[in-house]
């Protein structure tokens, strides 16, 4: 399915898989290539996905309705953002 919508797969191969693919050349299946900088990014929403889940209403989903879902999910990331700690280099400056 994500090919047909032209989403790569960002996913490490197990070098086990990877040697198994090189060995049975053109019927290995996809080249085993991997992007680091694009794992990077990936990395970076599962971490938030992650975060996100740590509030049961969102993991589970409760509400019925996409509007209150999104709200949900809205309110969960304004409490993640409003307990990070700053990182406001100006304050040091004054």
């Amino acid at each position: 399915m994500l090919r047909r919508r032209g989403i790569r797969a960002v996913i490490p191969e197990r070098t086990d898989q990877k040697a198994n693919r090189v060995r049975r050349g053109q019927d290995g299946g996809r080249p085993p290539a991997f992007d680091r900088d694009l794992y990077k990014a990936r990395n970076v929403v599962e971490r938030c996905f992650n975060r996100l889940k740590q509030f049961r209403a969102i993991a589970t989903r409760f509400d019925k309705l996409a509007a209150r879902c999104r709200a949900g999910l809205h309110l969960a990331a304004l409490i993640l953002w409003l307990r990070e700690p700053r990182q406001d280099h100006l304050s040091d400056t004054a």
